[in-house]
């Protein structure tokens, strides 16, 4: 089979990681050829571009390719992409991301390709800007006409888009974002190492998040309730992982409250530390306010540790109450305080919790299982679409 993946840019994050895996997978598991097009990794998010080489992954860059919306540039990269499309002659195009989403449906479909495949990664009330989601979901319904079927990373996702009138229900799939899972459940041999590194002793309980340092992702509702639980809890310890524009605004907010012994900024770290990190929390806190079905969750889980969310998008699709961890109303910082403080004062409830998402989710999330639905879902479009030649 033939097949070519479009994502907007190979940042470090979710989606990206998501695509590398399944292209991979590709070809390494059923000898399929794969390409995958894509934009300069631009932002302050770190690239994922010479994890991909490294991979062996068949890349073509398109300078003009980029997140924002530019008249221009964003015309040169449609005919580019045209271009590529016409060289590879690809049986299946698989899309990513809200512009490569529109710019590589159009162009497969202008193209003729038989299948065209569009993943939805993300929230379809993703910016605080309402114009903004406006364009997103009109955008996204222009492209739906020549989508064959959409894979969603969450039921959520499916249920936003079908009520944002993109799609047909019967074209939606789910299939949850693959990983690799042996670093997280291999992670425990690097608690102590990792969490000597930050000052952490056997005294300490260490609350974690990892997120980019950006709005809608939630840090100030940690920040905000870690002030009653250091109270409570002289022994607790806040790391937060990632980076971004508002390094220095929450620092600052820290050190308002006189929190800064208590909290460790991280800092950005590439995908292979991210299970000696978790390994040295022992909960996991995520409190965005928009994100599909972040990672995060599943890697702790995996991993053994609980979690702690709002209930946003598809995050319910994995912390259950009373199994895995705690769910709370979105923005909710009294309730994210009491919630931290039940995992902060039973070290048995830690463990339960962790214990019971590793044994539910760490083959749901294999990234073997996650390409190999894909790939029988290519086979279902083609048998119904034909081939290409």
């Amino acid at each position: 089979m033939k097949i070519t993946h479009i994502i907007t840019r190979l940042i470090v994050g979710g989606a990206q990681e998501n695509t590398l895996l399944n292209v991979e997978g590709l070809a390494r598991q059923f000898s399929d050829e794969v390409d995958l097009i894509t934009g300069p990794p631009l932002g302050a998010e770190g690239s994922l571009l010479e994890d991909a080489e490294k991979r062996g992954i068949r890349l073509r860059v398109i300078p003009e390719l980029r997140r924002n919306i530019n008249p221009l540039r964003d015309t040169k990269a449609y005919l580019k992409i045209l271009r590529e499309l016409r060289d590879l002659k690809p049986d299946v195009v698989h899309t990513h991301s809200a512009k490569a989403g529109l710019l590589g449906r159009c162009a497969a479909a202008k193209r003729g390709t038989p299948v065209i495949i569009h993943t939805i990664h993300g929230s379809f009330y993703a910016y605080r800007n309402q114009w903004m989601n406006r364009l997103y979901i009109a955008a996204e319904r222009y492209a739906s006409r020549w989508t064959t079927a959409f894979i969603s990373v969450a039921d959520a996702m499916t249920e936003q888009a079908i009520q944002s009138n993109v799609g047909q229900k019967e074209q939606f799939t789910t299939i949850y974002s693959g990983m690799e899972v042996d670093p997280f459940l291999e992670s425990g041999q690097y608690r102590q190492s990792v969490r000597g590194v930050f000052g952490y002793d056997d005294r300490h309980v260490v609350v974690g998040k990892i997120a980019r340092l950006f709005d809608l992702k939630g840090h100030e509702f940690l920040i905000d309730a870690a002030r009653s639980l250091v109270k409570r809890f002289p022994n607790i310890r806040f790391l937060l992982v990632g980076d971004g524009l508002l390094r220095k605004a929450l620092s600052e907010r820290i050190s308002r409250l006189g929190l800064e012994s208590h909290f460790c900024f991280a800092g950005l770290r590439p995908p292979e530390e991210i299970p000696g990190l978790i390994s040295a929390m022992d909960v996991l806190v995520h409190c965005s306010l928009r994100e599909g079905l972040a990672r995060v969750l599943p890697q702790a889980l995996i991993s053994g540790k609980p979690v702690v969310s709002f209930n946003i998008d598809g995050a319910r699709e994995v912390v259950i109450p009373d199994k895995t961890g705690f769910l709370l109303p979105a923005g909710s910082t009294q309730l994210l305080s009491e919630s931290i403080g039940k995992l902060v004062e039973s070290p048995q409830l830690r463990r339960s919790y962790g214990l019971e998402g590793r044994r539910q989710f760490t083959n749901q999330f294999r990234h073997q299982y996650m390409t190999q639905q894909i790939r029988a879902l290519y086979l279902q479009c083609l048998e119904t679409h034909g081939t290409s030649g």
